[in-house]
């Protein structure tokens, strides 16, 4: 607000009189003197009584407004201050309609002193609320509710009514280099994003923008990206197995990658046009472990980085080989399908399993989650679930599970589940929130475990956790097939764990026996086995995994593995995944409703079995072993898919794709 202290003598005007047209004079007197036009002759007001003319003080000062049509006096908006008058009683006829001329309106003044004290908001009622700020120009100024102000802030990039200070211009887009600097709407802050190169992406200065095919405008919110982070987690897989990711080009131009560790290059490698590679990596030993004390760590530069300046998807394997002999048995293998960072947030809760009494190797194996950051001094929270509140104590974090931890770009904090001696599964990470201020990845998991605890064999778990905002609450939760049963699903273990206290669940088809709530946010339910299709819902936001059952549990093949449920919100319509030639069978669920066509690597798929009265169907899918391992499905709607394999003794899973939307709770 700019004010006038040529004009601030009128405040009177507006204040006592009203009057049709104020004339400021240089001495700050205001006479009542109104001019009518009609005839083309000046009237002056007719004044009963002394004709005294009032003498005004006023201060604060500010103009008032006029009407220009009128020649009326119409207030001055926002002005705090006190007017103080000396005035003899004086009834004035003032007021002139400047459209016709005519003088209209009497006004009676007290005789004697008068004094105002007040602040105007276009009428002239009441003080300026208390925390309202207002500009005078480019200084911020906050009203303390009593006609004054409580502080006064200069500010260099403008002032807004009612907002104050901005820290730039709101919605402004520039490049300082190949920097984008977005102001957000109201220009309270601004954040910079590097366009990165090694993705192909520069800052376009027209745009103020990142552009190119990996720019987050392109992009979007889905499992297909251009910057990830593959963690090796802890595995007592033998070392001369290989950890390794798969990375799927999704594009028509070739794919050029970068991998890095710590800062430090790794490799660069190119992957065609709607194609696959493998790329093994070493492993990280810290991480890794071993298979006779495992120990909670923050390592430092333990994760790697991947990035590709075309959208890809990208796996991970824990090993990558299957292999089958006397000394050499790749026996605990899984996969991750990895997010990419554009989609990652800071808010997880997670999916592992028990700590599990290993009485056949006369120790006790934990549960682990793994935690990655993408930016330099990220704070991690770690709030435990009544079962997380049992870790092995180390990398910043306490024996009770809590902790804040700061990381850097590309560090990892793995966190084992206690080894509670007699009692082992009642130490269990699941459940945990994980929060923090700057984006995050998680994967949840098991060095090695049976499922069910008596039911052989061992094997490795581990797969990405899908962000807190993206959870739902509806999912169709389908088992894997058998190898050998012909069209005879194999049993799984499954988890449900809610993100909110008081949640109820609801399953159709019904599930005899399933529990129908959850008392607190962190707590799970289990159905230890079952060959169902079902979907679940819930009334808030739950996590659902899946858990395939040791090779002993039937089908004389597979082991445990572990994948995540995908919300029917988040299905899409179209996929690339992968499935290793390796192992001796592979297969993909087909969720999809009963009227959708869908077709794998150009196929038509038929044979949808109804999930009760969902409007869902699934069919089991197996894969043949094609030259990369590469396949893609297309859907007329929106579908879901999970990807498995097996082999002696051993098993991957991981859901073949999904949208990763913010969902409201």
């Amino acid at each position: 607000m700019t004010s006038n202290h040529a004009c601030m003598s009128t405040r009177l005007a507006a204040l006592a009189l009203a009057l049709g047209a104020a004339a400021c004079s240089d001495d700050g007197v205001t006479s009542a003197t109104a001019e009518n036009t009609t005839g083309g002759a000046d009237t002056t007001g007719t004044t009963a009584g002394p004709t005294t003319t009032p003498t005004t003080t006023v201060d604060p000062t500010e103009t008032p407004t006029t009407d220009g049509t009128a020649g009326e006096t119409v207030g001055m908006t926002g002005t705090t201050g006190t007017v103080t008058t000396d005035a003899t009683t004086t009834t004035t006829t003032a007021t002139t309609d400047g459209e016709t001329g005519t003088t209209m309106g009497v006004v009676t003044q007290t005789t004697g002193d008068m004094t105002t004290t007040g602040t105007t908001d276009g009428t002239t009622d009441g003080a300026c609320a208390q925390g309202t700020i207002l500009c005078e120009g480019d200084v911020a100024k906050t009203c303390d509710g009593m006609g004054g102000f409580s502080d006064e802030t200069p500010c260099p990039g403008g002032c807004v009514e009612g907002l104050g200070c901005l820290v730039c211009e709101p919605g402004a887009k520039s490049c300082e280099g190949e920097v984008s600097k977005i102001c957000n709407d109201d220009g309270t802050e601004e954040t910079e994003l590097l366009c990165d190169g090694v993705q192909g992406v520069t800052c376009d200065p027209n745009a103020g923008e990142c552009v190119g095919a990996c720019s987050p405008n392109s992009l979007g919110n889905s499992y297909i990206g251009c910057d990830y982070y593959p963690t090796v987690t802890a595995n007592i897989v033998a070392e001369d197995f290989n950890f390794a990711v798969v990375v799927a080009n999704t594009s028509n131009l070739p794919a050029d990658l970068e991998i890095d560790k710590n800062g430090v290059l790794v490799l660069n490698d190119s992957v065609g046009p709607q194609s696959v590679k493998i790329i093994t990596l070493p492993w990280d030993f810290d991480l890794k472990g071993d298979d006779v004390s495992p120990q909670s760590l923050h390592v430092v530069g333990g994760a790697y980085r991947l990035r590709a300046d075309q959208p890809v998807t990208v796996y991970q394997y824990n090993p990558i080989e299957y292999e089958l002999g006397i000394f050499n048995n790749s026996f605990t293998n899984d996969a991750s399908l990895l997010l990419p960072v554009n989609v990652w947030s800071g808010d997880y809760f997670v999916a592992a399993r028990n700590t599990w009494d290993a009485t056949d190797f006369n120790q006790i194996i934990p549960g682990f989650y793994t935690v990655t950051a993408s930016e330099d001094d990220t704070t991690v929270t770690l709030l435990p679930s009544e079962t997380g509140n049992k870790v092995i104590a180390g990398g910043g974090v306490l024996a009770d599970g809590t902790g804040i931890v700061k990381l850097d770009r590309g560090d990892a904090l793995q966190i084992f589940s206690a080894l509670i001696n007699g009692n082992p599964s009642a130490a269990d990470v699941t459940g945990t929130r994980i929060t923090a201020d700057k984006k995050i990845q998680v994967i949840g998991g098991h060095i090695c475990t049976f499922i069910p605890f008596d039911v052989g064999y061992c094997d490795h778990l581990e797969e990405s956790m899908f962000p807190y905002e993206t959870l739902a609450k509806q999912y169709i939760v389908t088992p894997p097939l058998i190898p050998t049963g012909g069209n005879v699903p194999k049993a799984q273990m499954v988890r449900i764990i809610a993100t909110e206290d008081n949640t109820t669940l609801a399953y159709d088809p019904p599930q005899n026996g399933a529990p129908l709530a959850i008392a607190k946010a962190g707590q799970y339910i289990e159905i230890p086995k079952t060959v169902a299709d079902f979907e679940v819902t819930s009334n808030n936001k739950i996590l659902v995994s899946q858990y395939m059952q040791g090779q002993d549990a039937g089908g004389n093949s597979g082991d445990p593995a572990m994948t995540l449920s995908v919300a029917t919100l988040q299905y899409r319509k179209s996929y690339l995944f992968h499935a290793p030639i390796q192992y001796e069978t592979n297969y993909v669920n087909i969720t999809a409703p009963m009227d959708a066509m869908v077709t794998l690597d150009n196929v038509a798929v038929g044979g949808l079995q109804a999930i009760g009265a969902t409007g869902f169907g699934v069919t089991r899918v197996k894969l043949g072993n094609n030259v990369d391992g590469n396949h893609d499905i297309k859907a007329d709607k929106p579908i879901g898919i999970s990807v498995y394999g097996y082999g002696q003794y051993t098993s991957y899973w991981y859901p073949g794709g999904l949208d990763l939307e913010p969902l409201p709770q």
